[in-house]
């Protein structure tokens, strides 16, 4: 796998965070293991990021706040949320609210490795390696649209 792809795991639970982190490290990608959003936003603020997986629900938020934070799809991470339920409804509800896919858990090597391939496949065909975050997620609320124009002129500068 390249090696510019990177991806965050953010959960509370030990045994998810190792269970996918083994089977990224099966697939040539070394995952960066977060339990909370804090941990995640700053990633997210520092560097590019590939895909992230993120549980339900975390000591500081949910993956509801994550998606908030970045409101513009040309900004949003590529959020895979990991659920134990796995339920239609909850299917529906994270993808209207911009999640990337829903993942059951335990994972399976197979749904996590589809996971990494349709984001590879959408980060070539956005035509970036992924997207430098350059401000902080509490003004990307107050500044979507500015920050829309500003990762544009970062990703045209990518090509």
């Amino acid at each position: 796998m390249d090696s510019w792809f990177e991806v965050l795991v953010v959960s509370s639970d030990l045994t998810l965070r190792r269970r996918l982190a083994d089977i990224l490290v099966s697939l040539g990608i070394d995952p960066v293991r977060l339990s909370t959003l804090r941990e995640c936003h700053e990633i997210l603020e520092q560097r590019r990021v590939g895909l992230v997986f993120c549980d339900p629900r975390l000591s500081d938020g949910n993956y509801h706040d994550l998606l908030a934070a970045y409101p513009a799809p040309t900004i949003r991470p590529r959020v895979v949320v990991t659920s134990g339920t796995a339920d239609w409804d909850e299917f529906k509800e994270a993808m209207q609210r911009g999640a990337f896919d829903v993942i059951p858990v335990p994972c399976r090597h197979t749904d996590v490795e589809w996971m990494v391939i349709q984001a590879k496949r959408a980060e070539r065909q956005s035509g970036t390696l992924g997207l430098l975050r350059v401000e902080r997620p509490e003004r990307a609320k107050a500044s979507g649209a500015a920050m829309s124009i500003g990762a544009n002129a970062l990703a045209t500068s990518h090509k």
